[in-house]
């Protein structure tokens, strides 16, 4: 790898990049906050090449968006030191497990990444999530993950815990 690590981010929509939208009084996902979020932090020794796929709900995806984002992932990993995706919680596994599917061994990080809580709110994990999936990307070696809430899990055997409102084993462990 070189001094500066390449980074994809392919954004998905999700949580994470929820507004609220004052007039309607719901929070949606109508605009992409992400380059707020990257704004604020200090990434040194990171570039970062945004892609914009998608912006819905995950739980609006259909099976046909999971393979937009395995196949953006495959053509990222090509050109990238790592590639993160940003993500709805819903549905993430159901993506992750995709990418795993048609690409079982990545030549480099692929690190999916999302928030239980929208940024816009005033007590969220949006941006610790976003800062530990980057971080990731930097020192991982080549696989599928989940990077959120101080953990990082591996695919396949990676399930949302509705209960706990994280990220956990299909085993539990």
């Amino acid at each position: 790898m070189s001094e500066r690590t390449h980074v994809a981010l392919v954004s998905t929509g999700g949580t994470i990049e929820k507004t609220y939208d004052e007039l309607s009084g719901v929070l949606e996902n109508q605009i992409s906050i992400l380059d707020v979020m990257l704004g604020s932090l200090v990434l040194n020794g990171v570039s970062i090449d945004r892609i914009a796929l998608m912006n819905k709900d995950s739980l609006d995806m259909t099976e046909s968006d999971h393979d937009a984002i395995a196949e953006s992932v495959a053509e990222q990993a090509a050109t990238h030191d790592a590639v993160l995706v940003v993500h709805g919680t819903d549905r993430l596994a159901n993506s992750g497990m995709r990418i795993y599917e048609t690409m079982p061994s990545p030549p480099v990080p692929i690190v999916l990444t999302g928030a239980m809580r929208p940024y816009d709110l005033r007590r969220t994990d949006a941006l610790q999530n976003l800062t530990e999936a980057l971080l990731a990307c930097q020192i991982l070696a080549p696989g599928i993950y989940v990077a959120m809430h101080n953990r990082i899990l591996d695919f396949p055997d990676v399930v949302k815990d509705y209960q706990s409102g994280t990220f956990v084993r299909k085993s539990g462990v």
